[in-house]
């Protein structure tokens, strides 16, 4: 059955992995895909706070990928010279592939998973061009249909099955934009056996873009979803999680019922996002713990 579990002391739990970044230069506006800067529109930042994961032991970098005819830019991390890996989906926030996704994927990779982060927007535009969240939003997010998405992460597991990775053990996760885009890739593919969907979105209208949200795909989904919310998040109320919770309870689908929430209380959005203000490092480590769990626990 699926619980909701507050969570209300966390410290001392699991330590964020430490070092050195590292990456290559091409162009500023691909700083995202090879892990060199931040989204100008995520300031204020907070980056001397940031997790920074050194990429030693590691193949990491920028890859393309043909994803429906369209050569698509992704991050890649994994460990130097292994295959048959386990794949994670690393989906990106609003902001785009910028440092903070190209380390998290670099944290993957030295706990032994090849973790890859497509460039989601790179068809409408580039999301490091903006200064405003708001013109982000407004002028290239809201033209990023989810089917488009949810073909273009089909071919990231093409691409990682092909190149490392072991298409049996396949994960996702994802953070704000992402974590809406988490629930629905868990509904749409039937490769995934495992998710985690950092407060992304649940309800929302209907439009042509974006027919349908997590709410409407209860009975669709292919593998169990992991949410991590906070209980202070201004865009996400906790009325929309609880009645998430009830369609997942009532729900016949196995996935749907071996779903569950962690809902961390006085904790806003975007909690695990280590270089910026609404960072709670208390809450993101036992995220980041349970998220690890979660993926082993389900065979990723």
């Amino acid at each position: 059955m699926l619980t909701q579990e507050f969570v209300t002391d966390t410290q001392g739990l699991l330590n964020a992995q430490s070092g050195k970044s590292s990456g290559l230069s091409r162009r500023v506006a691909m700083q995202a895909a090879i892990g060199v800067g931040y989204a100008a529109a995520a300031a204020p930042l907070m980056a001397q706070t940031a997790i920074k994961t050194s990429s030693e032991g590691l193949t990491v970098g920028e890859v393309v990928i043909d994803a429906q005819g369209f050569k698509m830019n992704a991050y890649r991390a994994a460990p130097s010279g292994s295959t048959n890996l386990p794949i994670i989906l690393v989906v990106q926030e609003i902001f785009g592939v910028h440092e903070y996704i190209a380390d998290t994927c670099r944290r993957f990779a030295k706990l032994g998973y090849l973790a890859i982060a497509p460039e989601l927007y790179q068809r409408q535009g580039d999301a490091s061009s903006y200064n405003s969240m708001a013109d982000l939003q407004r002028e290239l997010v809201a033209k990023v249909g989810d089917a488009q998405v949810m073909g273009d992460l089909d071919a990231c597991v093409a691409w990682a099955s092909a190149n490392g990775g072991d298409a049996k053990r396949v994960g996702i996760t994802g953070f704000c934009w992402g974590g809406r885009i988490t629930w629905l890739y868990a509904a749409h593919s039937k490769a995934v056996r495992a998710a985690v969907a950092w407060y992304g979105r649940l309800v929302g209208t209907p439009s042509g873009l974006f027919p349908k949200h997590p709410i409407d795909l209860v009975d669709q989904l292919n593998a169990p979803v992991l949410g991590l919310y906070g209980e202070a998040d201004t865009g996400i109320p906790m009325e929309n999680v609880a009645l998430m919770q009830s369609k997942l309870q009532s729900a016949s689908n196995a996935s749907a019922k071996a779903s569950t929430f962690v809902t961390y209380l006085d904790t806003p959005h975007a909690f695990h996002a280590d270089y910026r203000a609404s960072y709670r490092k208390a809450a993101a480590e036992d995220g980041w713990r349970r998220a690890l769990a979660w993926f082993k626990q389900h065979g990723c």
